[in-house]
């Protein structure tokens, strides 16, 4: 037997008489006539090459092969009337199932906290599969469909996915406490090109927008990730821009946080997705939802959908 002998009808059959121990009232339940069921369960059996049922003039009680079988039916039949759903709410212009989310590894720790619980509460249909990477990795996931979202910080190839602006995120100094930087006056980043500048390694966005801010293509040492570049800040090895959301937790008063004068330094946040996605009007929606839980201390981007 292939699966393609095999009906979602037959399943229902098979769940209602263990259900109810009884064809007459299975057939019933289901609107059939019981030489219908009995004829398309014993047509099921045959084909599975099994006994599903123990059939007696009194009562009816699954084999042990019918309890296997019966288990695996009531998660397909589950399965499928999730999809029902899913298409329902899809048609009614709400989001739902599972939606891959990915985000930029120097965001996703410090903004999922902050919108996941709000976001569950305004799409509860939805089933969120989260995952964080170096923005290169996440636009090739969404261009070849591994992700459906991502939050990330333009600018890159944005040839095929629509890119949303959500809110702009600025930089802070991060520096020891006993630093000289920690007590000066007014920043300009052009003050923090040198050797004691600390960026993060190749391939992360936020080590090119701190170049740029600073003005240089040097620094010195590099870490994988933010809590790194804290602690070797705490430890006195130099200083660090730092996005703001990720700033908020110091490291045991070793470091401060400064911010930097001039123009606005940081960085925009934008959630991006295929353009070819048929959920194009629903992202858009996910997107205002970002952009007006933009967390404090950023400032509101400018809508691009």
């Amino acid at each position: 037997m292939n699966i393609a002998g095999l009906s979602l009808r037959d399943l229902e059959y098979v769940v209602a008489i263990d259900d109810e121990r009884h064809f007459g009232r299975a057939a019933q339940r289901c609107n059939v006539s019981q030489p219908a069921l009995s004829a398309q369960v014993r047509k099921l059996e045959e084909a599975l090459g099994l006994a599903l049922f123990e059939r007696t003039s009194r009562k009816v009680l699954p084999t042990r092969s019918g309890e296997v079988v019966t288990r695996h039916a009531r998660r397909v039949l589950a399965e499928a009337q999730q999809l029902l759903d899913s298409a329902k709410a899809e048609r009614g212009g709400r989001l739902a199932g599972r939606l891959a989310l990915a985000a930029i590894q120097t965001l996703g720790p410090y903004l999922f906290p902050l919108v996941l619980r709000p976001l569950r509460e305004t799409l509860p249909d939805l089933t969120l599969v989260l995952s964080e990477g170096k923005t290169a990795e996440i636009v090739e996931g969404l261009r070849e469909g591994r992700l459906d979202v991502a939050l990330v910080s333009p600018p890159f190839d944005e040839s095929g996915l629509t890119v949303a602006p959500l809110f702009r995120e600025p930089f802070l100094l991060a520096c020891p406490a006993d630093h000289a930087l920690a007590k000066a006056g007014a920043i300009d980043p052009a003050m923090l090109a040198g050797p004691d500048l600390l960026l993060l390694d190749e391939g992360n966005c936020l080590r090119d927008q701190a170049l740029a801010a600073c003005g240089t293509s040097q620094a010195g040492r590099h870490a994988t990730s933010l809590e790194t570049l804290r602690s070797m800040v705490a430890a006195g090895g130099g200083y660090t821009l730092l996005p703001r959301l990720a700033a908020r937790a110091e490291a045991g008063g070793l470091v401060v946080c400064r911010s930097l004068e001039g123009r606005e330094w940081g960085r925009v946040i934008a959630l991006a997705w295929r353009s070819s996605d048929p959920r194009a009007e629903e992202l858009a929606r996910l997107a205002r939802f970002f952009r007006d839980h933009a967390p404090e201390g950023t400032l509101v981007a400018e809508a691009g959908v």
